[in-house]
């Protein structure tokens, strides 16, 4: 009896762990049919204005910059201005030692009084030996004298006048000489050639400097107009084809952070900052850079070197079909029909078939590429697609986007006004949503990705 008991009692816990084993199984069959339902937000296609900007980084410099540098060699004797001081065009700013300048002078003006007066002795000399002349060739027409006598005061001539020659070309050589000197006198004074305010100071009073015609002297000091001055920025190679000469910018300097200022583009490099270092082996591995200048409109207290973000605007279009920037994202392409074996449309595909292929097979691109009888090479590549919203379900619709802002793209083909298109949340436009996936409006949040039964 007891036996009985227990044989029943076997029996029931069998078929209740079968039962259980069986309901797992369905229940997770069940659940593997249920449809994820993404909470999204959307928007219509409108007509908008349009403009699209190119962003850079630079420095604020001034227009009209000069670096004061000596053409002659020295001692400052002399150094009224300081740094910062404003100074008009003619004002003192160096003046160097000109003992030796003085001394020079003096010899280059008596080397040329006395080739002057050599002039003036070739050239009395040259009338005797004119009139001599005359009077011999008189008498030799007359035949009064010989040849010899007549040939003697020819050359005495000839010669008169050749040593008058030279000493005009002496004289002119000495003059050179004297302007020369009085030239490097007076280049011992320094006078600002502009209007402007001393921005940089490297020298003192009583420092030797060099100076020479040749190359740059001693750096002893930088005058700039403040009153004028632009930014310079740098744009990529690929931005830099879009712009123009006298697109307008809005400039956002650092140190004035609640204002923005408005500039025009004055000039555009036509060389990138790199071109003369390309024989360098890291010179490939940079940037390649323009440099930009944008004149600034409004006047204010800008200082030389400091940093600036400027929008510029390079292309503007306006009353065109524009959906929000995020709208548009990137997929595969989907494959006909009769080519879905040979290729995939998505990340879940590839993951499947990866799954389906035996360990111990060749690996999986290879068995695709033979079986479709394809290249590597001709693998799918990405679109721009946005996802159009039909009903609680959503449609890929493939886009040619054209120029962008902050905020919204111009949409050349693809989409009509009035349509509405999902603008957010950020990844179910970027990873989730595919082709027909179910919908609901709301605001993307905890509940984005609940799973919700179909009925």
């Amino acid at each position: 009896m007891g036996q009985s008991k227990s044989k029943t009692r076997r029996k029931i816990i069998v078929f209740s762990a079968i039962a259980l084993v069986l309901g797992g199984l369905g229940a997770a069959a069940y659940f593997r049919k249920r449809e994820v339902v993404f909470t999204v937000q959307t928007e219509p296609v409108a007509r908008r204005s349009l403009t699209e900007l190119v962003v850079a980084n630079g420095k604020i410099q001034p227009v009209v910059q000069v670096v004061i540098n000596p053409e002659v060699a020295g001692e400052i004797i002399d150094l009224p201005v300081k740094e910062g001081q404003v100074v008009q065009k003619g004002d003192l700013l160096v003046r160097i030692k000109p003992d030796n300048y003085i001394a020079s002078t003096n010899q280059s003006h008596a080397a040329f009084q006395s080739a002057r007066a050599s002039m003036a002795l070739a050239a009395a000399n040259l009338e005797k030996a004119g009139l001599e002349f005359q009077r011999n060739k008189k008498l030799f027409e007359d035949k009064l004298i010989s040849d010899s006598q007549f040939l003697e005061a020819k050359t005495g001539y000839d010669v008169a006048q050749a040593s008058h020659r030279s000493s005009g070309h002496l004289a002119d050589q000495a003059k050179a000489s004297l302007d020369r000197a009085l030239d490097d006198l007076a280049k011992t004074t320094i006078r600002s050639p502009i209007n402007g305010t001393i921005t940089k100071l490297k020298s003192q009073r009583g420092e030797r400097v060099v100076g020479t015609s040749l190359m740059a002297g001693t750096e002893i000091m930088t005058i700039a107009n403040l009153d004028d001055m632009e930014a310079r920025v740098d744009i990529g190679e690929v931005d830099v084809v879009l712009m123009a000469v006298g697109e307008n910018a809005r400039l956002e300097v650092d140190a004035f952070r609640d204002r923005k200022f408005a500039g025009t583009v004055t000039e555009i490099a036509n060389s990138s900052k790199t071109a003369g270092q390309m024989g360098g082996g890291s010179s490939s591995q940079e940037a390649t850079k323009f440099e930009v200048k944008i004149r600034i409109k409004e006047r204010e207290s800008f200082r030389p070197g400091m940093s600036v973000t400027a929008e510029i605007e390079t292309r503007y279009r306006t009353n065109v079909l524009a959906v929000p920037i995020q709208c548009v994202t990137t997929r595969l392409p989907k494959q006909p029909k009769g080519d879905k074996k040979s290729s995939v449309s998505g990340t879940n595909s590839t993951n499947k078939a990866k799954a389906s292929v035996p360990t111990n097979s060749p690996p999986a691109t290879n068995t695709t590429n033979t079986v479709s009888g394809k290249k590597p090479g001709d693998a799918p590549k990405p679109i721009e697609v946005v996802f159009l919203r039909e009903g609680e379900r959503v449609k890929m619709v493939p886009v040619k986007r054209g120029i962008s802002d902050d905020t919204h793209v111009e949409i050349l083909e693809g989409l009509s006004e009035g349509q509405e298109v999902v603008s957010g949340g950020y990844r179910a436009i970027n990873r989730d949503l595919e082709d027909g996936k179910k919908i609901k409006i709301g605001t993307p949040g905890a509940d984005q990705d609940k799973e919700k039964k179909t009925p």
